[in-house]
């Protein structure tokens, strides 16, 4: 009877869950947010059978540095089985990724999305950085997102992984927008969300606080950790 039981309960797991049940995908949550913003992906990439890691991180209290030692050793400690590590990041997370890489690599490192990363910094930094309001909202890590040669994602280089970055044409802070060259997400540019190496890149409909909540964003999230690409579908929201 236990036999069967076993059998009865092996046929009900997915041929994806069962093959993905030593890939990791670690979610990264963006400044002055927390991890309960990556719970839509959590639970998508969950149902697939993909161990998740969703890391909450203190974002607001520290440089990247220090962010990115912080968050390497919570990954080490949490996927210490894993064939792979995929990552999907939003806004700063994808920073903290390109840093680590840089400078003490995960050797294991899969396929990696970005959400509205900003790889080339924001000019609204470069304006309002070192403002007491900007810094109280955004801590020592959001003074390092500059666009220029002081700024931390300058220094990064190109990527060297599959890296799939989608970015949103949607913004409702127009304050920013005005500050931002050409088209953006209310917080980071199309051009600034690129970078150099990239696999893949996806402009949807959406905006910068929301982009990791549409499905759109979500589907094609879980598309490229499986097969390294976006669908490039229309729609937004």
């Amino acid at each position: 009877m236990k036999h069967l039981l076993f059998l009865f309960l092996l046929l009900q797991v997915s041929p994806q869950a069962y093959a993905a049940c030593d890939e990791y995908v670690v979610l990264l949550h963006g400044l002055a947010r927390t991890s309960r913003s990556m719970e839509e992906l959590e639970g998508a990439f969950s149902s697939e059978g993909y161990r998740v890691v969703n890391i909450d991180y203190s974002s607001r209290e520290y440089g990247i540095n220090e962010l990115a030692r912080i968050v390497r050793e919570e990954i080490v400690s949490k996927t210490q089985d894993a064939e792979k590590i995929h990552f999907v990041t939003h806004s700063m997370g994808g920073i903290i990724v390109r840093y680590i890489q840089k400078n003490d690599p995960l050797p294991d490192i899969g396929r990696v999305v970005m959400l509205s990363p900003p790889n080339h910094g924001s000019e609204v930094v470069d304006l309002l950085g070192d403002t007491w309001p900007f810094e109280l909202i955004n801590g020592p890590a959001g003074k390092e997102l500059g666009t220029d040669e002081k700024g931390l994602p300058y220094s990064l280089g190109r990527v060297d992984f599959e890296t799939g970055i989608i970015t949103g044409d949607r913004s409702f802070n127009w304050i920013n927008s005005l500050i931002i060259p050409g088209k953006d997400d209310g917080k980071v540019s199309l051009n600034s969300a690129k970078v150099e190496g990239m696999t893949d890149f996806l402009v949807l409909h959406v905006s910068h606080t929301f982009i990791m909540t549409d499905n759109n964003a979500i589907m094609n999230c879980l598309y490229f950790i499986k097969n390294g690409g976006f669908k490039h579908p229309s729609g937004g929201d």
